[in-house]
Order: C-alpha cells, then sequence, then structure tokens
C-alpha cells in the first residue's frame, strides 16, 4: 500500500443508541489511530468522508458515531457495509509487511510439493494471524507462525508450508525449500478481502 491508497479498517456490525452510534467490527491493528476523534473514514467505493465525533472500544469492537450519520435510522442503513482508511504518508508498510488483502489469493503448498490451494481468508486467533486455505482437500487453518510457514512470500504468490508440523502427513515428508525462508509478517488491516 502507498499513501493515498484506501483499505478496509472496519465493518459495521451493530448499533448503540438513538443518536447515530455504530458498533463496528475492528479489522485494524491500528484502531486508537484510526477511529480517533476528527478523524475521516469512507464508506467502500464511496467519496463522502464520515468524520469520526466519538469513539471508545467496547467488548464487541468499538462505539463510533459520524457526524454525517444523525440517528439510528441512518445507521441502520449502514448495516455489514465496510469502512475504509486512506493510508497517510508515513503509514507505508515495511519490507516484509503485508495487509491481509495483499495475501489473500496467494497459492499454498506443502514442503513435499503438493498443492494445498489458495488462500481465501485471514483472521486473528490467540495473537497469531491465521491463513484459510481452500483446496482439493477442503479448508484447511493455517498459522502465519514460524515452525508451520517455511516460505512467506504473498508478492511473488507463493506460500509454502511444512504440512507435517500440520500433522497432513506422516513423520519423515521430504523438506523442501527451507531456503527460501522469509519472516511472515502482517497487518490486520485488511484491503477487502472476503472477509477478515
Amino acid at each position: 500500500m502507498t499513501a493515498g491508497e484506501r483499505l478496509v479498517v472496519a465493518r459495521v456490525r451493530g448499533f448503540h443508541g438513538l443518536r447515530g452510534t455504530m458498533r463496528l467490527e475492528s479489522l485494524t491493528d491500528r484502531a486508537e489511530q484510526r477511529f480517533a476523534v476528527g478523524k475521516s473514514l469512507f464508506l467502500e467505493g464511496s467519496d463522502a468522508p464520515l468524520t469520526v465525533v466519538e469513539s471508545e472500544p467496547d467488548s464487541l469492537g468499538w462505539r463510533v458515531r459520524f457526524a454525517e450519520v444523525m440517528d439510528r435510522t441512518a445507521a441502520e442503513s449502514l448495516l455489514d457495509a465496510y469502512l475504509e482508511a486512506v493510508v497517510a504518508p508515513g503509514e507505508e508498510l515495511s519490507r516484509g509487511e503485508f495487509y491481509w488483502h495483499q495475501v489473500v489469493g496467494a497459492s499454498v503448498a506443502d514442503v513435499d510439493g503438493s498443492e494445498l490451494g489458495e488462500v481465501v481468508d485471514i483472521y486473528r486467533a490467540g495473537g497469531a494471524d491465521v491463513m484459510v486455505v481452500s483446496g482439493p482437500a477442503g479448508e484447511l487453518d493455517v498459522p502465519l507462525i514460524r515452525s508451520v510457514v517455511r516460505v512467506f512470500a504473498p508478492t511473488r504468490g507463493k506460500i509454502v508450508i511444512d504440512g507435517e508440523a500440520l500433522g497432513l502427513r506422516g513423520e519423515g515428508g521430504e523438506g523442501g525449500e527451507g531456503d527460501d525462508i522469509e519472516a511472515p509478517a502482517g497487518s490486520a488491516e485488511a484491503g477487502r478481502e472476503p472477509e477478515a
């Protein structure tokens, strides 16, 4: 992502009260920054800004009220909408880091060479990002941790995992491309996945 581009940072999941306050599912690891009073978000595909006037975390995510959403009726029309933020100069990711949407669509193989499918979703569980890989054997949840992911190069469309570490095959499987190890790194911000 470069400065000026937009990426999805939240999804409207519910409402709170009658003044248009919305409950947002945070899809970013920078929630305090993205939902700060005075910041602008955009409905996906829209150029009209939504200006944050109240914001606080709650048990379900964040409660946020926008100046442009005057009441609950207006808020209800936005149920399940994705909200985007503009990437500001200096917010670009470091080398080796990726937004979730940049990982979705990458092909995934085992170190033994067998194709497992492609990444169709990512979610966070217990402090680790988890890829959902869909392929010939159905869906597989693959944690983005070093002991499982041997090659993590989504810009090349290449992710190689150790199927033995996930219990996909018995002991004694051949090693694969261990010389091409790149550390998994990412950001919870999503740029429109079939989401998260």
